[in-house]
């Protein structure tokens, strides 16, 4: 199984923060899955202009065709003026309308404070439906005060990200299976 994390943003490091424990509970709930943490402060990214996302080269290439060859993917995405930033929704509009299909995406979001807690939901979600995804229920959402100088220091929150990374781990391997069977059912 192939899982990316994906910290959604190219400034700030708390979301950076979150998604390194999530690859890290990723890798240690089931160390055969192949875990790629991809933070987008770290990548060259062209903005979409349309093209086919196999017309892209260098971090752009590299990261759409990561994200196409994933099982389950993970996104971490801070909340800017009530909304994603447009570096991860730049990456939504390099891939292809059924980018997703096939796949478990799950969310976490990061914020300054509560009040942007549906942000994820209503902005997110229907980006990833409309992609195809198999969106994985209930997101984290991780407040400010819930991390200090890099680390995550909210039990409720660490218990949060475990059970949301078993969760995509479990769905993705259901799915999978899922899949199997009926692929075997046609015979050919």
């Amino acid at each position: 199984m192939k899982l990316v994390a994906i910290s959604g943003s190219n400034v700030g490091t708390k979301t950076r923060t979150v998604m390194e424990h999530v690859t890290q509970t990723v890798m240690a709930q089931d160390p055969d899955v192949e875990a790629t943490l991809i933070d987008l402060a770290e990548v060259d990214m062209v903005f979409s202009d349309g093209r086919n996302y196999t017309e892209y080269t260098g971090d752009t290439a590299r990261v759409t065709q990561v994200l196409m060859g994933a099982d389950a993917i993970i996104i971490g995405t801070p909340i800017f003026q009530a909304s994603i930033p447009a570096t991860l929704k730049n990456i939504f509009d390099l891939l292809p309308t059924g980018a997703f299909r096939d796949k478990v995406v799950a969310m976490v979001a990061t914020a300054g404070s509560a009040r942007h807690y549906l942000v994820p939901q209503q902005q997110l979600q229907p980006i990833l439906t409309y992609m195809k995804a198999q969106v994985v229920h209930p997101y984290v959402f991780v407040e400010g005060k819930d991390l200090l100088r890099n680390q995550i220091v909210n039990d409720e929150v660490i218990a949060r990200l475990d059970r949301l990374v078993e969760d995509t781990l479990v769905l993705t391997q259901t799915y999978a299976s899922i899949r199997e069977a009926k692929d075997a059912a046609y015979g050919f």
